[in-house]
């Protein structure tokens, strides 16, 4: 995500909270919108908007994450919780100032992870930036104790070369293992120097997480990879399958994660026409499709126009066989043509656990929360969606992560905070009766579909 984006979300601020809940908006859309005008689909909801607040006021909301019926979403600035046990009135719970970008979020029993990918002058919550070029410099993986969720308690970093820009928790009995993604390496970092076609693997022992460490850093790419791999941006483990798919920059790959200190590369896919950096990736719930993301413009550009077209800053959907080879079958991006001020492009979401379809809720940024179906997987379509108009100042923004937890979708807006969705749709009334205790997208579970 370009640094210029985040500047504009925030310069956006609250302003926009506000007038973003004027009028019904139903069946408007794209460019159809005035400034910060709702529009949406018949069938989905907007129950609440929460802005930024605190010592998270005027940064960047990022990811989230579900346990117990808490919320809990990541923020440039630390990260907030809320009790969502009653979805159109959720309740603040803790706020936690931690600056580090980007606080990408995953909790595992009483146990919270934060991503920072930002060059820091030491691993506490009030550290200041300073320069990857100095070797004191830190940025990793910090672990904070969850079991009193009023008063979070930050027990113990891990440095990680490149830092974290994202990670993924795959759970083994006694010890949860965190597969942490970086990239863009430099000669003159003191850190993070090229190549670096490898990820970092934090041991944590549950019952003494402060003896967390890295056990391995895999080379993923031997051969160097596509030309613009250096590192994973994404991994998205499916535990329940022992595999994982990774979106790294340049290649899209399967892993193998038997055994999960050695994950093993089974196939790899490109696109060389269409995709320009391999962003994140979502199996369906029997693990026979993938669902890959091209952030086109690092999150920063406006790609949803019809200059850009239907298949670049896309979905990539590929069918997934047996001998875990991938075929691709189609593009998916959302039907809606944005301005040429707002930054549009796929990015994060989870399947909503419908039994014998394949259903995804997504961010694009500006471009909204789609709700979409695959289940063709060479013919997707839309059949919801939540969107804002662009920002007054012409300054960018959006939704960062739309996530299905428990009957209702919860998004993380850059610069307007946290909002609830509904989708009312009948067909998938369903899928509210699947219950799930803890949520980590990025660690997707096996729905017990119904």
């Amino acid at each position: 995500m370009a640094a210029s984006v985040f500047a504009a979300a925030l310069a956006i601020g609250i302003a926009g909270a506000a007038s973003a809940t004027a009028g019904d908006g139903v069946g408007k859309s794209g460019t159809d919108l005035g400034p910060y005008e709702i529009g949406r689909s018949a069938n989905v909801e907007h129950l609440k908007n929460i802005p930024h607040s605190g010592p998270l006021t005027g940064a960047t909301g990022s990811d989230l994450a579900f346990s117990d019926g808490k919320a809990f979403v990541g923020n440039y600035n630390g990260f907030v919780v809320y009790d969502v046990r009653r979805p159109s009135s959720p309740r603040m719970v803790a706020q936690v100032s931690c600056p580090g970008s980007q606080n990408d979020i995953s909790v595992y029993g009483d146990l919270l992870f934060l991503s920072t990918d930002s060059s820091r002058s030491d691993d506490s919550c009030t550290s200041v930036p300073m320069p990857a070029t100095q070797k004191e410099a830190w940025e990793g993986i910090k672990i904070f104790d969850i079991s009193d969720v009023a008063n979070p308690r930050y027990i113990k970093s891990v440095e990680t070369a490149c830092g974290s820009h994202t990670h993924t928790l795959v759970p083994d009995g006694k010890r949860v293992y965190v597969y942490v993604s970086s990239y863009s390496p430099r000669a003159e970092y003191a850190d993070c120097k090229p190549p670096h076609d490898s990820i970092s693997i934090i041991e944590v022992p549950l019952k003494s997480p402060t003896k967390a460490a890295v056990v391995a850093t895999p080379n993923l790419f031997p051969d160097g990879g596509y030309t613009n791999t250096s590192g994973c941006h994404d991994i998205t483990a499916y535990p329940a399958k022992k595999i994982a798919a990774g979106a790294c920059m340049g290649d899209g790959i399967i892993m193998d994660i038997k055994d999960p200190v050695n994950p093993r590369v089974v196939e790899r896919v490109t696109d060389t026409v269409n995709f320009a950096f391999w962003h994140s990736a979502t199996f369906n719930n029997d693990a026979t499709k993938v669902v890959f993301t091209d952030e086109l413009g690092g999150g920063g550009a406006a790609t949803c126009n019809a200059d850009i077209g239907p298949t670049r800053g896309a979905n990539g959907i590929y069918d997934l066989g047996r001998d875990r080879q991938l075929t691709f079958r189609s593009y998916y991006k959302i039907p809606r043509h944005q301005t040429d001020t707002e930054n549009c492009v796929a990015h994060n979401g989870s399947l909503i656990p419908v039994k014998g379809r394949d259903v995804m809720v997504q961010s694009w940024y500006m471009g909204g929360t789609s709700f979409w179906e695959f289940t063709d997987s060479g013919n997707p379509r839309e059949i919801g969606y939540f969107e804002r108009g662009p920002a007054p100042s012409g300054g960018g923004g959006g939704t960062w992560s739309s996530y299905y937890y428990n009957g209702h979708v919860f998004s993380s807006d850059l610069g307007q905070g946290f909002d609830v969705l509904r989708i009312t749709d009948r067909d998938l009334r369903k899928a509210a009766e699947v219950r799930m205790d803890q949520l980590n997208v990025q660690s997707q579970p096996r729905y017990h579909v119904r």
